[in-house]
């Protein structure tokens, strides 16, 4: 289901659902993140839920809170981002140590034709995820750089992220996770930022 026309990445907050049949596959990056078998079974035939909560802070810095939930597996996950690209670790459920930095950026800094090129809005810029393993207590080496915003796939505004995998061996995987909109999340404070 498309965003409604007013959905940009001023606030993407809002529940939704990945379309696998519009996304690429995640199982070799699953694979090469050390996700077992038997887990990328479970996630590869599950239904991914996303709800977004993006906002405002008390200090004014952008805040994206993302929970996710796997149906059926109960597998799920909460994601607190701040956009401030500072570093911050964090033990994850799946990944186990990571290390992660968000912001938001104009399309012109990003220097990844990949990452940078398909998007249908973006004059209030793009929100880039850098998510590496933490090597020294994973015992792995990976890092997903994600791009997120919205692009028009067959006539339809959908909420996407491009990603730029690199894998242990120095694996470069390129692909998108499509997202289908299900219902806005409604809140008090609205991000605003002009580039």
């Amino acid at each position: 289901m498309a965003v409604p026309a007013e959905f940009t990445t001023l606030d993407i907050s809002g529940k939704f659902v990945m379309n696998k049949s519009l996304s690429d596959s995640t199982e070799e990056i699953l694979r090469l993140q050390g996700i077992g078998w038997f887990k990328r079974k479970i996630i590869a035939n599950g239904t991914l839920y996303l709800s977004i909560r993006h906002y405002k802070g008390d200090d004014g810095s952008e805040h994206i809170d993302i929970d996710q939930t796997l149906s059926p597996g109960g597998m799920g996950s909460r994601e607190e981002r701040i956009l401030d690209w500072s570093e911050r670790s964090k033990e994850d459920s799946l990944f186990g140590a990571v290390i992660g930095r968000s912001r938001r950026l104009a399309v012109e800094e990003i220097d990844d034709d990949y990452l940078k090129t398909g998007w249908d809005s973006t004059e209030h810029g793009l929100i880039q995820s850098y998510v590496s393993s933490d090597t020294p207590k994973s015992g792995t080496s990976w890092i997903a750089n994600q791009i997120w915003g919205v692009e028009e796939i067959d006539g339809v505004r959908r909420y996407l992220r491009h990603v730029f995998f690199t894998g242990p061996q120095g694996e470069e995987i390129r692909g998108r996770l499509v997202y289908d909109y299900m219902e806005q999340r409604r809140h008090r404070s609205l991000c605003i930022y002009i580039f």
